[in-house]
């Protein structure tokens, strides 16, 4: 085994490892909220415009609460 650690403990930091990254990633796809619709057409270069969703709903939250 790798650093002489004992299978029981490597399997368990395995699956903790890979808990985390999938969660992280799940955290990631949630915040950015991805485009996963294929257009007919691909956009020329320069005119695909990608905005952070949630970052713009927090924005008019913020707006509307200064107001």
């Amino acid at each position: 085994m790798p650093a002489g650690v004992p299978w029981p403990t490597y399997l368990k930091t395995l699956a903790a490892s890979m808990l985390a990254m999938f969660a992280g990633a799940e955290v990631v796809h949630r915040y950015y909220r991805p485009d996963l619709s294929i257009p007919e057409i691909p956009p020329k270069p320069g005119e695909l415009k990608t905005e952070l969703l949630g970052l713009k709903a927090r924005s008019s939250e913020v707006q509307t609460s200064q107001q």
